[in-house]
């Protein structure tokens, strides 16, 4: 037999026994992930099943319903009483609206003033957002007693209520920069720093509103007035 030929199948003979070899050890590594992921599996399916019989994740589970449940009568409750919505009310009405809620914040105004038409704009995207606080407004011209009581003479008039008492007020537009083109965040900002509401979160309208009104200018100013008079 040719010495070449004979070497040439026993290298060949030890080539297939190495691949055999190599074949038979990735099967065998294969067979032990299959069973180590399928071991994995069944602790995670205990432990998930343990995890649904916690008695402690039912509690924090069912405290949390509850506080839901809270908070949801709350707003209702608030919802009843006007909070939630900027209404005008009358005179007649109007004690009972700020003794009825902890904070109020109400506009005393006048129709034909343009200063008290930008308050109002502000004022109406707040009380959805700040529903722990009523926001109201009442004409100047219909509430005589309230304005002398008061002590009102000049508008647009915002006075703060806390328990029925009033505790502070924002007079014209003296802390929002004494402009026309201040944004709504502004007020917000000057409320929450006063206590009335408590602080919001920042959406992408709020952006939006800072970013319109920023490019406005100012058209008309007024100051201090007498409640009789046509000019603000």
């Amino acid at each position: 037999m040719d010495p070449n030929s004979v070497k040439s199948t026993l290298s060949n003979l030890a080539l297939g026994n190495v691949m055999a070899a190599a074949a038979r050890d990735y099967q065998k590594e294969l067979l032990a992930q299959g069973k180590a992921q399928a071991s994995t599996s069944v602790n995670q399916e205990v432990d998930l099943d343990e995890l649904m019989d916690d008695p402690e994740l039912e509690k924090l589970h069912s405290e949390r319903i509850a506080a839901l449940k809270k908070e949801a009568e709350k707003r209702q409750t608030l919802k009843n009483r006007g909070h939630g919505e900027y209404r005008e009310v009358t005179e007649g009405d109007f004690l009972g609206e700020v003794t009825g809620s902890e904070k109020v914040i109400c506009h005393f105004y006048h129709r034909e003033f343009y200063r008290c038409k930008i308050m109002d704009k502000h004022l109406r995207p707040l009380a959805p957002k700040h529903i722990d606080t009523k926001f109201i407004k009442l004409d100047a011209e219909n509430a005589p007693f309230f304005v002398a009581k008061l002590a009102i003479k000049t508008l647009p008039c915002v006075v703060l209520f806390r328990n029925g008492v009033a505790t502070d007020r924002l007079v014209g537009f003296q802390d929002l920069g004494g402009k026309d083109d201040f944004t709504t965040k502004t007020l917000e900002a000057l409320l929450t720093r006063k206590g009335i509401i408590s602080e919001g979160k920042r959406d992408e309208e709020d952006e939006e509103e800072d970013y319109n009104e920023n490019k406005r200018q100012t058209v008309r100013s007024s100051s201090s007035v007498n409640i009789g008079s046509d000019s603000d």
